[in-house]
Order: C-alpha cells, then structure tokens, then sequence
C-alpha cells in the first residue's frame, strides 16, 4: 500500500478505468462497509455550475465567525490535494487523509472507486471523527448521482444553473437543472441563487417538499454605498460590508450564504455575517498579482461561457489605462469558443497555452488553435505552457496594460504556482 500523500492520490486514481462515473450504489456500498454516520450536526450541500466555490467559502467564514465547528469538503484544488478537506479553518495534514485514504482502501473490497469518489469517503471520514457543528458539502458534478448527494443535507444549494459537462448533464438548463436539483431533501430548504431558475428546479423541489428559498423573491441585495450593502428578506435585514473576494458576483454569492445559514433551525449572530462577509478568502476568484510596476495580472478560474460572461464584465467595468491581454488554456471537454465570443469585446489580445499536467482531459496548444479557428482568439499567439505564456505576456507587456489568466483550474493552478500565492 502507498505510505505518502503523493503515492496514495497517484493509486487512486489508477483505481477505476474511468475519471467520471456518475452513480451512488458503489460508494454508498463502501459508506455503509465504512460505518459512516452524519458528518456533522448540520450539512450544507452547495452545488451548481458557478460560484458554488465562493459560497463555500462564505458559509465557512460565517459559521466559524459565529463560534462554531466546521468542516469544509470542495473541489478541484489549485496548489495542494489538502486544500479540498478543511477542518475548523485548516486543511487537513498529509498523515490525516492517508489514514482516511487507508480505510477507504480497506473498506471497499472489489469496488472501483473514482478519485472523486475515494476523496469523498474520505472527507466524509475525517469529519465524522471530528466532532463538527456544521459540515459544508461542495458537489463535484452534477448533483443526483454525485457522491456527495450520499448525504442528506439540512440545507441544499444550487448557486447558478447553465451550460457546462453536457456530456454528462444534458444539453440544455432545464436537463442540467434537473440533475442538480436531485441534492434538494423533502421538507428541507432549497436556496437558489438565481432570480430566474430552471422551471426544472422548481418542479422537483414541489415535488419532494423542499421549501424553496429564491434570490429576488425570498431575499434580496439591496446597494447601500461603494463600501456597504443590505441583504434582506421579510422583516429582517443585515447591512454588511462589501466582500473581501473580488467581483460583483461575490454580493450574490454571499446573499445566498447567508441565506443557506439563516435557512438552518440554529439562528448564527448578526456580527457573524459581517465577519464573514469581510473575511471570506479564495484564491483564483480574480486574484490580483502586480509582479511587474505597472502591470496587473488578474488570475480566475472561468472555464465556461456563463463564467466567461461574469468575467466580461468585471474586465468591462474596471478599464485600465493600456491594453487587456489574454492567457487562455482550457480542457478539452470545454466551450472553447462559447468562452472566447464572451470574452471578445473586452480582450485585445489573445495567448494560448497547452495543459500538458490536465491528464486525459488535457489540451496541447496545437490543438487548441485548431478549435480556435473562426473566433476572435484565432490568431492567438501559442505557448506550451502556462507559465511560458505568463512569461512572455509580461515580457510584453508595458505599464497600464493588463493581463488576464483564465480557463480551468489547472490554468490558474499553474499561474499561482509562478505567481507565488500559499
């Protein structure tokens, strides 16, 4: 058996001949082998195409501002594998996730278990040892058959609802909305960050009693000055401080945080939403890096046409003095050109990049440029990595331009690996 945390994530995924395989007999098979129990007094469950992340993170800042116990459970990471489990604010040690890794392993027999899915059960391990107040889920994929829909939570959320993994969800927002909407429980909460969500949603949260909590409808965001703004619902109201994260988007992913947690049976302090509005930290949600004087470079996960868009319009809202360029390299399971028409109006300049350490999803430059044809990327000056993009970027760049790296995680992975964030 491996010894090191390296070893183990290397044999695990070595473990099912597939990297997706949607479905919860197996690793409900291996949970009930396991002995696993509630992970927590409380779960939260957040899934949804975008922001489910940052919501993530503000539902943890909150409820540990208010003194509670939490464990935090997300995915993909960016620099390091124990960024994915938390415990009280501090990722989980190496020695910790062998031990969990090392039970899943015992426990499952002849099961073929993904990499998310061993991940899962092992996170869901560490938490039920660690005596929690509240255990915050993010789902991987979808939501019906994701591993994390093993548990029943207290309180679900889908953040947004929009095109992405049509290969695995559907081809359109209502079939995706439908998959997602599979975490909703009967008769507990469902928050929905959207104004206008999938008729889907809707439908199936009628369908099992899941009293539904909609943005726009059951709570609001309401603008008060540059530095404050007011969450409310029906004779309550919060007014708090803008968030730490960057984006506009970061108000509504906090208004649906907040109204996760005031949606649970235990009412958190007033002060604790403002802490944790204030402190909620997340790296590659527009991170701003000026490794040159002069020149900002912004480092954002988006690898959809829907993160694209929000992405499009932070750059279009914050012009700067010189040219926006644009470091793009992405999965090849992905929107490519969906992703570029969002982006075209606010780029002057297009770098493309290969994703060599991606695995089998990865997608080598002179591929990439093939897909780029016909779109306003097509002429985009090709690297065979990120970090050989990065450099000529800022090797051209002058005072008052701007360069942007987006397009999967593993992008912005490879660029806070330069970058130096921890």
């Amino acid at each position: 058996m491996p010894d090191t945390l390296p070893e183990w994530l290397d044999y695990i995924e070595r473990q099912h001949p597939r990297s997706i395989e949607l479905g919860l007999e197996r690793v409900r098979a291996v949970a009930a082998r396991m002995g696993l129990a509630a992970p927590a007094r409380r779960v939260i469950t957040v899934g949804g195409t975008n922001g489910k992340g940052s919501t993530v993170a503000f539902i943890e800042a909150m409820a540990r501002a208010a003194g509670w116990r939490v464990g935090v459970y997300t995915s993909p990471h960016l620099l390091r594998y124990n960024e994915r489990v938390r415990v009280d604010g501090v990722e989980v040690a190496d020695e910790a996730l062998v031990a969990a890794f090392a039970a899943v392993e015992a426990a499952r027999g002849d099961v073929a278990l993904t990499y998310f899915e061993f991940g899962t059960l092992a996170a869901l391990q560490l938490f039920g040892a660690a005596a929690l107040d509240l255990a915050v889920l993010e789902v991987g994929l979808g939501g019906r058959l994701d591993a994390v829909n093993l548990v029943d939570a207290d309180v679900a959320v889908i953040t947004t609802v929009d095109l992405d993994h049509q290969d695995w969800l559907g081809d359109d927002r209502e079939a995706i909305g439908a998959e997602k909407a599979g975490i909703a429980r009967p008769w507990k909460p469902l928050v929905l960050g959207e104004t206008q969500p999938p008729s889907s949603v809707i439908r199936h949260a009628y369908r099992v009693g899941a009293p539904a909590i909609v943005h726009g409808s059951d709570f609001f965001i309401d603008p008060v000055d540059a530095e404050h703004w007011r969450w409310r619902e029906l004779n309550f109201a919060l007014d708090l401080p803008r968030p730490r994260l960057a984006g506009g988007i970061q108000l509504r992913n906090a208004a649906v945080a907040i109204a996760a947690l005031r949606a649970l049976p235990e009412d958190l302090p007033e002060a604790a939403f403002a802490e944790g509005v204030a402190t909620a930290r997340l790296n590659g949600r527009l991170q701003r890096f000026e490794p040159l004087s002069g020149v900002e470079v912004l480092v954002d996960v988006a690898h959809n046409p829907q993160a694209a868009r929000t992405l499009a319009a932070e750059l279009a809202g914050q012009p700067v003095q010189g040219r926006t360029l644009a470091i793009y390299a992405a999965l090849a399971d992905k929107d490519i050109a969906g992703v570029v028409a969002a982006l075209a109006d606010v780029i002057d300049g297009w770098r493309i990049a290969g994703l060599a350490g991606a695995g089998g999803r990865a997608l080598a430059v002179d591929a990439f440029a093939q897909r780029l044809r016909g779109t306003a990327a097509a002429q985009a000056t090709p690297s065979a990595t990120v970090d050989d993009a990065l450099a000529a970027a800022l090797a051209a760049a002058a005072p008052g331009d701007r360069i942007v790296v987006f397009g999967s995680f593993h992008t912005a992975a490879e660029a806070l690996a330069v970058l130096g964030a921890g």
